[in-house]
């Protein structure tokens, strides 16, 4: 008799505020390919826009959060893992996402011993300088990141890697999408004990 798969939940997170930023595509073309043929992972795409800038005054004293900020924290702690689409702003993480982690990180922190990877897409490095502030910040908040593969992609380098709608078309990189999400899913296994 053949065991089931083993099914992980992954909340994914954006950094780039705009509906049609190639962040958004990777994660909804990670979140199609979960559906079609990447099996044991469910992911579900969290809005981070609605979040306001960290101010720990919105803090009550017994450490409530305001129910915009609880409900976040909550999709963050019933999550097994996190898959960032972390765009590159001034060579660092974006300032939304920036402060997403940061509400999620207050006490007691939601990150902690949570699988994570990271996928971006922009010009030159293909946003990836903003891996490795995002990797420092999981550092401190116990995050732990797959090492391989990295996924940073060129966006405007022919040819077209994306249609009109922000929706990745390019097979290679649809490729190596589903390489992060398998690594991400043994990864998360590993550090849940479940293989």
């Amino acid at each position: 008799m053949e065991s089931a798969t083993p099914v992980i939940k992954v909340a994914a997170l954006c950094g780039s505020l705009r509906k049609g930023s190639y962040s958004r595509g990777l994660l909804r073309y990670a979140t199609e390919v979960t559906k079609e043929s990447v099996k044991g992972i469910e992911i579900e795409y969290i809005d981070i826009s609605p979040l306001p800038m960290l101010n720990t005054d919105l803090e009550g004293a017994d450490g409530s959060f305001p129910p915009i900020i609880e409900a976040f924290r909550q999709k963050i702690r019933e999550a097994d893992s996190v898959l960032f689409a972390s765009p590159e702003y001034n060579y660092s993480v974006s300032a939304p996402l920036k402060n997403a982690i940061d509400w999620a990180s207050r006490p007691p922190n939601c990150w902690a011993d949570k699988a994570a990877a990271i996928v971006s897409a922009g010009a030159d490095f293909g946003g990836g300088r903003s891996h490795y502030h995002l990797r420092q910040i999981g550092i401190y908040i116990d995050l732990h990141f797959i090492n391989k593969p990295e996924f940073f992609l060129n966006a405007f380098k022919p040819p077209a890697k994306f249609d009109n709608d922000g929706n990745l078309i390019d097979p290679a990189s649809k490729e190596r999408i589903k390489e992060v999400l398998l690594s991400l899913y043994a990864f998360t296994l590993r550090l849940k004990g479940k293989c």
